[in-house]
């Protein structure tokens, strides 16, 4: 049985955010991936921005293992092995060789599908392994100022609360504000498709 699993909207977002991607990241480095679902993403990227090494984690193991059968079946050796981070650890556990080259740390999709306080423990996170000039990026729905982008992401945001009272649509601005305390500065807001933003934040 083929362990890898596959997102209709990774495939419609990937060519987007490798757009933004190629803008905002250096040429060389390592870049962490948190949340990375299916591995898609990460594949897509990784054989497109040859200069990077890519470490993918999740915390849950479907999700590590089709990580590790798409880098397989790709062939791709600037991916390592998938983590099982969990971002309220204070230790994430990433291999030396990353945390030394780490100048990026992308999330997609996980701000609102989390309680608030897998937010805050991956803004914390990212606070302490990133060094001046590191970028965290954020890909997903957010209201700003209070109001949601459009009324698909209103329902959006009703149904994720009916699922999990936890979870839900988060407000850019107190996103920005929890950033800040961690050392961040917001540095750009790109509309994508589908009503999503990219949020890039720098490390002051």
């Amino acid at each position: 049985m083929d362990p890898r699993l596959s997102s209709p909207a990774a495939h419609r977002n990937r060519d987007p955010i490798l757009e933004v991607l190629r803008r905002i990241l250096p040429a060389e480095g390592a870049v962490l991936e948190v949340a990375s679902g299916s591995g898609e993403h990460v594949a897509w990227f990784a054989a497109r921005l040859p200069g990077l090494v890519f470490q993918p984690s999740d915390p849950e193991g479907a999700s590590r293992a089709s990580i590790a059968a798409w880098i397989a079946h790709e062939r791709l050796a600037n991916v390592r092995t998938p983590l099982a981070l969990d971002v309220s650890a204070e230790d994430w556990g990433l291999p030396g060789e990353i945390a030394a080259r780490l100048v990026a740390i992308l999330c997609a999709n996980m701000t609102h599908i989390a309680p608030w306080q897998a937010t805050l423990g991956l803004l914390r996170g990212a606070g302490r392994l990133l060094a001046a000039g590191g970028v965290l990026y954020l890909y997903g729905p957010y209201k700003r100022e209070g109001r949601h982008s459009a009324p698909s992401n209103a329902a959006f945001d009703e149904s994720l609360r009916a699922h999990d009272p936890a979870w839900g649509v988060r407000d850019l601005e107190a996103l920005v504000e929890a950033a800040e305390r961690e050392g961040f500065a917001l540095e750009e807001v790109i509309q994508m498709p589908a009503n999503n933003l990219s949020v890039i934040l720098r490390r002051t």
